[in-house]
């Protein structure tokens, strides 16, 4: 029979007076403190991510300014460093052609304005006609929203001030050259970014999403944890801006070892064989949002877990792990490929234990998973395939890539 206990005890040590509604602001003042905390390393980190461009846009802002007016002569060359921003506001990747669009725009407002103005004259009517006409033939020449943007913004200007300012039109060409050229010559010699860093910055979020939640996969089916791996599931669905950012920054790699002189030796070398890694690691998030799926039914349906399936899925998570530190070091990724090729033989290992059928739907996922990893590390897809079945029928620990 357990003891009566004093009034607001359960029988053991009394109740500090006021001991719950203490503890419930100090949770609530720690649980602000993190979130303030995490808040001000994820600005910091975007003001580091974004901090060579603020320095490009202002470089390319004031030189093309002192181009425009020094050297052309242009009175009042304020669309210059706007042309010259607006073309490193564009992705990174994307800038060349901002810049083409940029004067095809200004070519289409320029044209239609002028045009219509000898037609029509100036007035309320004949703006919204021109704005209108310049509109729909940016959409017709190239469909781009910067075209449009473009066009239409410049027949304004012609509408509105060339009743009153004389010769608009070359300035405004003038400017649009002056600043798309500044803008690139900023970007490819003065301040180049390094292809290598913007991939890296890129592609740390992807990897680490995907080997976080192959890592939880494992414990989930190591332990028999359904919340773990339903919670591995949703967040490795979320990977839609992460994946977005890494396709951008392999077009911005490959601009910038294209134009910069200081970068062309790496278009072939690490830069190359990173940015070709963006498509199969997609497959490879895809392929193993398929595994984490059917890791959940396993568990939900009480199926076999040998030892060694949790140990491949966790093997597969290094495997990503590596490949991150080598795409970063710019190193021949041989360890990831040798520890991919490890998770495969661990996958076998559990598929002749004995598993079920969503246990054999692991094991496949992660044969397939591996496939796309050695793809993304820069062997084609026929090699990845074969060293993927070598290992599976003929399980041993590989000690490197076998081409």
């Amino acid at each position: 029979m357990v003891a009566a206990g004093r009034p607001g005890t359960d029988g053991g040590a009394p109740a500090r007076p006021g001991a719950g509604a203490n503890a419930a602001p100090a949770t609530t003042v720690a649980r602000l403190r993190a979130r303030l905390s995490g808040t001000l390393r994820d600005r910091a980190r975007r003001v580091r991510g974004i901090g060579g461009l603020a320095l490009q846009a202002g470089l390319a802002a004031a030189l093309s300014w002192l181009v425009a007016h020094q050297l052309l002569h242009v009175s009042q060359p304020v669309f210059a460093p706007i042309s010259a921003v607006s073309t490193l506001a564009a992705s990174i990747g994307q800038r060349l052609r901002r810049t083409v669009e940029l004067i095809i725009g200004v070519t289409v407002g320029v044209l239609v304005g002028d045009l219509l103005l000898t037609v029509t004259g100036t007035g309320w009517w004949q703006l919204a006609l021109i704005v209108v006409l310049a509109i729909l033939v940016a959409l017709f020449l190239a469909g781009s929203a910067a075209v449009v943007i473009q066009a239409g913004a410049t027949a304004v200007l012609i509408a509105t001030l060339s009743p009153s300012v004389r010769d608009l039109e070359i300035p405004r060409f003038v400017d649009a050259f002056v600043g798309g050229a500044v803008a690139l010559l900023v970007t490819a010699v003065l301040l180049p970014l390094s292809p290598l860093r913007v991939l890296n910055r890129a592609a740390r979020p992807v990897l680490d999403l995907l080997s976080d939640q192959l890592d939880a996969t494992a414990g989930a089916l190591a332990d028999g944890d359904i919340d773990r791996a339903l919670t591995a599931r949703t967040k490795l669905r979320e990977n839609k801006d992460e994946l977005r950012a890494l396709i951008e920054a392999t077009q911005g790699a490959r601009e910038a070892s294209t134009l910069s002189p200081v970068h062309w030796h790496e278009r072939h070398g690490p830069v190359g064989r990173y940015a070709q890694a963006a498509a199969p690691i997609d497959r490879a998030m895809r392929n193993a949002g398929t595994l984490i799926r059917r890791a959940v039914t396993v568990i939900e349906d009480g199926e076999p877990v040998p030892e060694a399936l949790p140990g491949a899925v966790a093997d597969l998570a290094e495997a990503v792990r590596v490949l991150k530190r080598q795409f970063a070091a710019g190193h021949e990724p041989t360890e990831a490929r040798a520890r991919a090729l490890r998770a495969v033989c661990s996958a076998s290992d559990a598929y002749r234990e004995g598993v079920g059928f969503s246990g054999a739907v692991v094991v496949a996922q992660v044969r397939t998973t591996v496939s796309d990893l050695l793809v993304a590390s820069g062997l084609t897809q026929e090699v990845a395939n074969r060293l993927v079945r070598r290992a599976f029928d003929a399980p041993e620990r590989p000690a490197g890539d076998r081409r």
